[in-house]
């Protein structure tokens, strides 16, 4: 088996995920770079490969399952299995001028669009992947989370969270359990699966507010995707340790 590890990056063409396919490529690792924006795609490639760094583009929407299943395909083609799977792409849905969404006026076409997202599209790719995942001989997934999908910190009053985000924060916790149930699932094998929060980053996610780089978002990914075998699986980290559900 080739020891070059793969690594596979939804939403990889900027941001948090770019950082995490430029950590993942600095370590050694090929790095498909996951985005459904063709353009992008191809930029971002570019941009890698000009750094030395060893990448490949692989066309993804993760709400299609066409997408997905071809997505495969060409791991398949490229590399013959997947080592890391990080799903990083996910949406926010419309905000208001203070990122607010009110429950109570909240548009349920906007919510099965971010749930389509960033939780069905999570499950559609995690599980289209997981033939090649199941060929390395120490494969990871990492679920990029956030703090306000932790319902112990939503519902604590003594705790800053942010804004009410009532289409946004709910995948998020949604995403959460599904990993925990993914890692039952998986219990005993050497497949590790966590979530990941990357902090409050200025991106274009978030109006580029925030005050974390994207390389410090992406630091905490790319050590549960670099993780030994005897690592955590399960659970909800970010850079200060594990984040309470």
């Amino acid at each position: 088996m080739n020891e070059t590890k793969i690594a596979l990056v939804t939403g990889a063409n900027k941001g948090i995920g770019y950082e995490i396919a430029t950590g993942l490529g600095a370590l050694g690792y090929r790095v498909g770079v996951g985005a459904r924006d063709e353009a992008r795609l191809e930029a971002a490639v570019e941009k890698l490969r000009a750094a030395g760094l060893d990448a490949f583009g692989v066309p993804l929407d993760v709400t299609a399952d066409q997408s997905v299943t071809a997505a495969a395909e060409l791991i398949d083609q490229q590399a013959g299995r997947l080592d890391v799977l990080v799903n990083n792409a996910g949406v926010s849905g419309p905000t208001g001028p203070d990122w607010g969404q009110d429950p109570t006026t909240l548009d349920l076409d906007v919510v099965r669009t971010v749930v389509d997202t960033n939780v069905f599209g999570v499950i559609r790719v995690t599980n289209a992947m997981l033939p090649l995942l199941r060929r390395s001989a120490s494969p990871r997934i990492v679920n990029v989370s956030s703090s306000v999908g932790s319902l112990s910190l939503q519902a604590d009053p003594n705790v800053e969270i942010g804004p009410v985000m009532a289409a946004y924060a709910p995948t998020k916790s949604y995403l959460n359990a599904f990993t925990v149930q993914y890692a039952r699932q998986f219990a005993g094998t050497n497949l590790l699966i966590n979530a990941a929060c990357p902090g409050l980053v200025a991106t274009d996610f978030t109006g580029f507010f925030g005050p974390r780089t994207p390389e410090q978002g992406a630091a905490v990914a790319i050590r549960l995707a670099t993780l030994p075998d005897d690592g955590p699986t399960g659970s909800f980290f970010n850079d200060d340790g594990v984040v309470p559900w």
